[in-house]
């Protein structure tokens, strides 16, 4: 932090008051008395007392955002700490009464004040307040100011998904053996020769040809793409994703991907290293744990069909869906798939890779048929491999971080913004 103080006083763009307050907390680190101080930047010792205890009070939360974020992060929140306290400015026209009803309103459905719409703007809201007779009249702007001072944004929202899973236990137990089997890679690599692979498929990736050229972006004007286009057909992609190495080691393009394509995929993966353990993290698409893969599986594992049972006769591992699963999945196996629980994509780390693919490859692109769109996929997949691509750095391990219970100190500033909060929000109670 001293630096960035050091360098904001020397900068000529900045307001004479930042450089004059940057000033007196340097010279404080040199253990100058405040009478000193003030004399050496024309300030009242008062006033350096004052701008002393504000660096002090906020020296905690400078410190969070330091280790934690940005150095751009820590200069924007250092010259936030040297800036004047908030000011309450002219009186309010709207009593606190109102903003509360405001508020009120805005955390409401739109649907029950009759408007056929899922979120409220700024002028829906100032309509509604003059329609239940809250205000006399009310500005767009000064409503979307009042939003903004109680942290509230009706037209944001966040997903989540809820797991179908009946038995929590069982969801908790999925989560931590996929995180598991992700810190453990590179140690299984080192000392087992075992190979953890991502594996997954995107599906319906449209060849269109685009009936104009684009034109790229050049200085003052940005780059345009013809919306029309004609359908040349759609393929499908599936690829593994090696854990340690942070390489796709294998990709399959083709038009469809049925029980058989799967299994003929996973074959191909182990041959590029044959005398190696295998491990494949994957989703409960039913392909995944099909009869085929369960014959490749008990083929390369030595393990003779005559003892696979029938799956016409529901007999034997291959019987029903729950008998494969456990097949594959079983821990004295060569050979192991391990399957994410339901509702968990983001847990299998070639999820990325395909939103790479799509932004890169698929994303305003034009082909001019089927093979067109397979040879650029591959093209970019080796161009992928050769550059930018790395391993992830894996450090969730199935349960709540400890990061995100613990809230970062707030400096003076923000104490004094959240008090004029406060004062609106006790109405509330």
């Amino acid at each position: 932090m001293y630096n960035i103080l050091v360098d904001l006083c020397n900068r000529k763009t900045i307001a004479t008051c930042i450089v004059q307050r940057g000033r007196i907390i340097l010279l404080a680190y040199e253990r100058m008395l405040n009478v000193q101080i003030s004399q050496i930047v024309g300030l009242g010792r008062h006033a350096v007392g004052r701008w002393r205890r504000r660096w002090q009070a906020s020296y905690k939360a400078l410190l969070c955002i330091q280790l934690n974020e940005s150095k751009a992060a820590l200069v924007r929140a250092v010259m936030d700490v040297l800036r004047d306290a908030h000011r309450s400015g002219t009186a309010c026209k709207f009593s606190a009464e109102q903003v509360v009803q405001l508020v009120s309103i805005a955390c409401e459905d739109p649907r029950a004040s009759g408007r056929p719409v899922e979120d409220w703007t700024g002028a829906e809201l100032a309509d509604e307040m003059q329609k239940r007779q809250i205000v006399d009249s009310i500005s767009v702007s000064r409503v979307n100011e009042l939003l903004r001072q109680m942290d509230l944004q009706p037209h944001r929202r966040k997903s989540w998904c809820f797991t179908t899973e009946q038995d929590h236990q069982l969801f908790q137990s999925q989560v931590e053996d996929v995180c598991r089997t992700y810190l453990e890679a590179a140690s299984a690599y080192q000392f087992h020769r075992r190979r953890t692979i991502c594996v997954d498929e995107m599906t319906s990736l449209q060849a269109n040809e685009l009936r104009a050229q684009t034109l790229r972006s050049v200085p003052g004007k940005v780059g345009r793409y013809e919306c029309q286009y004609m359908r040349h057909g759609t393929l499908s992609l599936t690829g593994s994703w090696d854990v340690v190495l942070g390489q796709m080691i294998q990709t399959t393009i083709q038009e469809t991907r049925n029980s058989e394509d799967f299994a003929r995929h996973i074959d191909q993966t182990i041959a590029t290293d044959p005398k190696a353990e295998w491990l494949f993290v994957l989703d409960n698409l039913n392909t995944h744990y099909g009869e085929p893969i369960v014959r490749l599986v008990a083929s390369l594992l030595g393990i003779a069909e005559n003892t696979l049972g029938d799956k016409k006769k529901r007999q034997g591992i291959l019987g029903n869906a729950k008998s494969r699963r456990k097949f594959l999945s079983d821990r004295n196996h060569r050979i192991r798939f391990v399957f994410i629980p339901k509702h968990s994509s983001w847990l299998n780390q070639i999820e990325v890779i395909f939103r790479i693919i799509s932004k890169r490859v698929l994303r305003h692109a034009s082909f001019t048929s089927k093979q067109d769109l397979k040879e650029k996929l591959i093209a970019f997949i080796e161009y992928f491999n050769q550059t930018f691509a790395k391993p992830f750095q894996w450090v969730f391990n199935g349960k709540p971080t400890k990061s995100n219970q613990i809230k970062r100190p707030k400096t003076w500033r923000e104490k004094t913004k959240d008090k004029k909060i406060e004062k609106i929000l006790a109405l509330v109670e």
